[in-house]
């Protein structure tokens, strides 16, 4: 099986867009659609032609060039089955535990009901790759706008299960706010000071942040680390369950 190949790319201001091509079927999927224009130029200097667009939730900087895409390269859209009625052009729909195959791959749909209702992410096991979207970033997990903490908390406890050798692209350059906040919740975690600084000088230089790991995330997100001693400690939770943990670090977060 031949590898996958990946683009990244800017999408209006802080979007990621994410194009994944196979070179034996030639099929390109888009990783949700926030621009139409940037797509559409990536695909055209790649020489790739769009196939298929996998939507992760309805948020309209994540749906905004679904028709547009579709119209124009009369590509099929798979989405979340619990948002299906605010994904425009669906043609598919899957909910938690769904499978399909893409490429002669599997993908797997793991529900992560958080940022929303019905969020959705994509995994592709025997290319060890996650899109995740707005439910964990860099150092980072989306805002809790449709679903209490106890729900995110679940949600990301369900990706932390997946291989630490995961790949996982995200759905927005937060990663440099992510870190300044991420070390004042962590701040005796080398690895994520370590980070953190590193982080600083690639987005000076106008770098991406993206992928990063699961591993890397178990080991320096403050989000994924709920139960970790040093955490609690300095919360003063050290007697809270780990939702409670992850719905303090998420306020904070929310008024940093």
């Amino acid at each position: 099986m031949a590898a996958l190949e990946i683009e990244l790319l800017q999408c209006r201001s802080d979007n990621f867009g994410v194009l994944v091509h196979d070179p034996v079927s030639r099929r390109t999927v888009s990783i949700d659609a926030p621009e139409e224009a940037a797509i559409v130029a990536a695909l055209e200097r790649r020489g790739w032609y769009l196939t298929d667009i996998f939507t992760t939730h309805h948020h309209q900087d994540h749906v905004e060039a679904n028709l547009a895409l579709k119209a124009r390269y009369d590509c099929e859209i798979t989405g979340p089955k619990n948002e299906a009625d605010k994904i425009p052009g669906l043609g598919f729909a899957f909910g938690d535990g769904g499978a399909f195959v893409w490429a002669g791959r599997p993908v797997m749909v793991i529900e992560t009901p958080g940022h929303t209702a019905g969020h959705i992410c994509y995994y592709l096991p025997d290319d060890q790759l996650l899109f995740s979207a707005d439910t964990l970033f860099a150092l980072g997990c989306g805002r809790l706008f449709e679903r209490p903490a106890k729900d995110m908390w679940t949600s990301l406890s369900k990706l932390m299960e997946l291989p630490d050798e995961t790949t996982v692209y995200f759905g927005h350059e937060y990663t440099l706010a992510n870190a300044r906040f991420a070390v004042t919740i962590d701040p005796k975690n080398d690895q994520l000071l370590a980070r953190a600084r590193a982080i600083e000088v690639l987005r000076a230089d106008g770098k991406f942040t993206a992928p990063t790991t699961i591993g890397l995330e178990k080991a320096t997100n403050p989000f994924l680390r709920a139960s970790d001693a040093g955490i609690r400690q300095h919360l003063g939770m050290e007697g809270a369950e780990d939702w409670q943990v992850f719905a303090e670090i998420r306020t904070r977060k929310d008024n940093f």
